[in-house]
């Protein structure tokens, strides 16, 4: 969902929105340092926001997904970075500059991994081809180009309901010119034709897209006009333009691929985050396993989060043995088994398991967080510590990391450290007033430590650079 706009006025919601101050734009086409810029300063002001999931092993699954189409793309500047949005509706953008943000509730829609990639191709392709530049070039004739509006509209997607987030990005979009709208369509065939090139190349079905169309086309009729997916709220499906997707997908070979059992692992953990209870994603998997499942393994797999979540440790572990065995280092399964001993109680096992296996994958980042965090139960909060910060350097733009070792260092008793590390999650999240707060702590609280000092200023001109960047804009 690359949004396209003719100054649409902002909504009263949107006006109680902290957006940046875009004005109207002057250039006849934005350059790739511009667009960046711009992604990065909507990025933090979204997760400021709107509902994130910081799952390490669906952000992992979701990032190598996305890294393997991009590679296989023609998007030049490959400085993308991800979102996951904790929202079950069918739903995928992408904002100049690189950000992709992925809704959870997309995986539940989407049956198959190709499927997915489907749409997170297109969206791709999006960026690849210059959509937004190319849109404002388009229309800066026509009118002001409300910046804005765009940036408000897809927070209050992700949080409001797509209706409101059309109405905040293009509430005068039906008054707009043929041309325009034209225009627009051409993108969209564009971006069907070039994502599936994206697909084709990575080795994927060219006949999953018109499948995965077709799918969100029933899902319409079926919920009525006023629940329509949000991703068909941006890209009108109709069956004309299914019928040249399917034409186009005959132009390549079927491509036959097994299903992926970490696909269907990673929409059972969404199963669990989107549930209202633990006991109701029990039950729902229960129901499936009683019925016939798409997979079978997988639903044993979801059951055994939900039961863990419920705190039903001995349920949850009965579950695991019935699967692992199968496949015992499956990362999935590791870090279940992990969690259940951490459930019990027992963090020392977990701590000794979860080790054994990073000396086997050093870095990875899934693994990295659930040993951080075993070792925290396990009073060890100093080797957490030391696992955290050689972590944040692989990984320094993730929220979820930034928290836990503010936690940590906390129970370090690194009170410098843990304000630190707040900053640098407020600043991810865009609040940099808070960001700077923290900084202004620990500056506080460093004496001759001269290093520290330096590092900490420089942070806080960091910040400034950042509030200034989010006016200049």
């Amino acid at each position: 969902m690359l949004c396209y706009f003719i100054a649409a006025p902002v909504s009263a919601q949107t006006e109680e929105l902290k957006l940046p101050n875009l004005g109207e734009s002057s250039t006849s086409l934005f350059s790739k340092e511009f667009e960046h810029q711009l992604g990065q300063t909507w990025l933090r002001i979204f997760r400021s926001q709107a509902p994130t999931e910081n799952d390490p092993l669906l952000f992992e699954y979701l990032e190598n997904l996305i890294y393997e189409l991009v590679t296989h793309s023609k998007l030049e500047d490959r400085r993308v970075e991800l979102v996951v949005v904790n929202n079950a509706s069918i739903n995928a953008f992408a904002v100049p500059g690189g950000v992709i943000g992925v809704h959870n509730g997309l995986l539940l829609y989407a049956q198959t991994e190709d499927e997915l990639a489907t749409v997170l191709a297109h969206e791709i392709a999006h960026l690849s081809q210059r959509h937004f530049s190319r849109g404002v070039e388009f229309r800066k004739k026509q009118a002001p180009i409300n910046l804005a509006a765009m940036l408000a509209g897809l927070v209050i997607m992700a949080t409001a309901g797509g209706d409101a987030g059309m109405a905040a990005i293009s509430a005068s979009q039906a008054l707009a010119q043929d041309s325009a709208l034209r225009y627009s369509r051409s993108n969209e065939q564009e971006a069907d034709r070039v994502g599936m090139q994206t697909l084709v190349d990575a080795g994927m079905d060219p006949h999953a897209a018109p499948a995965m169309f077709e799918r969100m086309l029933q899902a319409s009729r079926y919920t009525g006009g006023d629940r329509i997916p949000e991703f068909m709220r941006t890209h009108p499906l109709s069956e004309n333009r299914i019928a040249d997707t399917r034409n186009r997908a005959r132009q390549y070979p079927k491509s036959i691929r097994p299903a992926k059992l970490e696909y269907q692992l990673m929409r059972a953990r969404v199963v669990n985050q989107l549930a209202n209870t633990p006991e109701e994603a029990v039950q729902r998997f229960r129901g499936e396993l009683d019925g016939n499942p798409r997979s079978i393994e997988a639903a044993r797999y979801g059951l055994v989060i939900a039961l863990t979540n419920a705190g039903r440790a001995d349920e949850a572990a009965l579950e695991l043995d019935s699967i692992w065995s199968g496949d015992p280092d499956r990362l999935e399964y590791l870090i279940a088994d992990a969690e259940i001993d951490m459930l019990r109680a027992q963090p020392e096992k977990a701590v000794d398991k979860l080790l054994r296996q990073l000396n086997l994958s050093p870095g990875n980042h899934p693994l990295t967080m659930t040993y951080a965090n075993a070792l925290m139960k396990n009073q060890e909060p100093h080797i957490a510590e030391e696992v955290l910060v050689a972590q944040g350097k692989r990984r320094p733009t993730d929220p979820g990391l930034w928290y836990l070792l503010a936690e940590v260092q906390g129970l370090s008793g690194n009170i410098i450290g843990l304000h630190q590390s707040r900053a640098e999650y407020f600043i991810l999240n865009g609040i940099l007033d808070q960001a700077e707060k923290q900084l202004s702590y620990a500056l506080k609280l460093v004496k001759n430590d001269y290093l520290t000092s330096a590092k900490i200023n420089q942070r806080l001109k960091d910040v400034a650079e950042m509030r200034q960047q989010m006016e200049r804009l």
